[in-house]
């Protein structure tokens, strides 16, 4: 499974934010660092302020901050706020002019894609950034 530019801007901001939930964090120190244009970062957070995962704060000292909880939000609640995934078995060739391979490529790449989304829904924003902060230390 790829992921959208959207999403993975959206993790990566959601990773920021959840790591210090009592910083209110400009979207230009996020896009600074990860090198992405602050246009298009507005965008996503706009998108994760409307699911309430951060809240936004005008002025002085503001920009956003996390509100979720990061022992409850998974991957998967960030991700399918960008993606769209289709229904389980649904057929990514036409079923009357695929071929036998394509139908079997198409029950592989469905179950695949079923793992990834069950994968994604059992890793909350906790265990990230636990994750993160390993690969911090091992660095």
């Amino acid at each position: 499974m790829r992921l959208q530019v959207n999403t993975t801007l959206a993790l990566y901001s959601v990773i920021e934010f959840a790591s210090d939930p009592e910083r209110h964090i400009p979207a230009a120190e996020i896009a600074e660092k990860y090198d992405i244009s602050p246009h298009h970062l507005a965008k996503v957070l706009a998108e994760l302020a409307r699911a309430g995962i951060v809240e936004s704060v005008r002025g002085v000292g503001g920009g956003y901050r996390f509100t979720a909880n990061v022992r409850r939000l998974t991957l998967m609640d960030v991700i399918q706020l960008f993606e769209d995934f289709a229904p389980p078995g649904a057929a990514r060739h036409d079923p009357n002019s695929a071929t036998p391979v394509d139908l079997a490529l198409d029950a592989v790449l469905s179950e695949i894609d079923e793992i990834a989304k069950a994968t994604f829904s059992s890793i909350t924003l906790a265990t990230m950034l636990q994750l993160v902060a390993r690969q911090r230390g091992a660095g």
